[in-house]
């Protein structure tokens, strides 16, 4: 993946370091289901972020949506019976997630293995005003089907889905109750949610920069690790006479630390003779100017460089998620369905418009 390659299904990464210019406002729930999680894990997860730090939690072990964050169990951050309504709807599409996952392993004509179901969805908040949303599932870390809300229609990835397509056009009201979801009751809840949490969210951590490097077979490699900055968006790069070297580098993606902040580290193959041409360059909102930073070999000697040993697995709850690449996801049909989630201007943000049916 390139330094701003697209997130694709698979691992859940909650970003790569491609960009420092400022993000939306965001709020995402990924839905997990698996018919083999391993012993002990819970089978079915569900969890929620604002602007990429988790709030809140579901899973099929508790069968409890709980709070992770402070500022959402603070009085006035969701209405009296936001965690027991929520609780009821996620136990509900628990249950239908069973049968989904059954219905799709015979459209997809599988006897037998493992498999999992994922669905993410939400809506942004940019600078300027606007919004935008994103509905969209996927099976076995595959695309499956996304939901449109400007055209109001679907996309079927595969062929399996699209008998899911027929069926979830087929009810405006279920579309309407998508299409209004995203464009109005997310919106809502994430402008309340990030008044609620402004203290937390809106705090700036410097990231610590540390470059090393290495050389075997006639090759060095650079690495720059940014370590502890928060928020998580940022863009670190490797520069040769003042110029972005993209093609040639390799990240693992900005990836958590327990103490809430994050780190990451971009990588780059260079001749010997040339390593006074480099420099790492760091963005991120805590730094009023780029900051730029050389690797000093007397310095960097003493430590054997890690290269490529940090790759983040965003590991919540054994949860498998996507990530947005483009628009949503939508309803019914026979099998793959998921729990009514709404319950008119009180809804949960925990959940959308009635949960889809594949």
């Amino acid at each position: 993946m390139g330094p701003c390659g697209a997130l694709r299904l698979g691992l859940l990464l909650l970003g790569a370091a491609c960009g420092a210019a400022a993000e939306p406002h965001s709020m995402r729930y990924f839905y997990t289901a698996m018919t083999d999680p391993g012993t002990g894990l819970p089978w079915f997860v569900a969890v929620g972020y604002v602007d990429s730090e988790i709030f809140v939690h579901y899973d099929s072990t508790a069968r409890r949506y709980v709070p992770r964050t402070e500022w959402v169990k603070a009085a006035g951050a969701v209405d009296p019976e936001y965690w027991e309504r929520s609780t009821q709807i996620l136990q509900s599409t628990e249950q239908v997630y069973r049968v989904n996952l059954n219905t799709l392993r015979e459209r997809f004509n599988q006897s037998g293995g493992s498999h999992t179901g994922q669905w993410m969805y939400g809506c942004d908040i940019f600078e300027d005003g606007t919004t935008r949303g994103y509905d969209q599932h996927a099976y076995n870390g595959r695309d499956f089907i996304a939901f449109d809300k400007d055209t109001r229609t679907f996309t079927a990835a595969v062929p399996e889905a699209v008998p899911t397509k027929r069926t979830w056009e087929a009810d405006p009201t279920y579309v309407d109750g998508q299409k209004h979801y995203l464009e109005e009751t997310c919106v809502q809840w994430l402008r309340r949610h990030v008044e609620h949490g402004k203290a937390e969210l809106g705090r700036r951590e410097r990231p610590e920069v540390r470059v090393r490097g290495k050389e075997a077979d006639g090759v060095l490699t650079l690495s720059c690790r940014a370590h502890g900055f928060y928020p998580r968006p940022i863009a670190v790069e490797w520069m040769k006479d003042g110029a972005a070297q993209h093609q040639d580098t390799h990240t693992g993606g900005v990836a958590p630390n327990s103490d809430g902040t994050y780190h990451t580290w971009v990588t780059i193959d260079a001749r010997p003779e040339d390593r006074d041409k480099y420099q790492c360059r760091v963005q991120h909102a805590s730094l009023q100017q780029p900051g730029l930073y050389s690797w000093e070999p007397s310095e960097s000697n003493l430590v054997p460089i890690m290269v490529g040993v940090i790759v983040v697995i965003v590991a919540l709850a054994a949860v498998v998620g996507f990530a947005i690449y483009r628009s949503h996801a939508g309803k019914k049909e026979k099998g793959y369905s998921i729990a009514a989630a709404k319950d008119g201007g009180s809804s949960s943000s925990a959940t959308g418009s009635d949960r889809p049916v594949i």
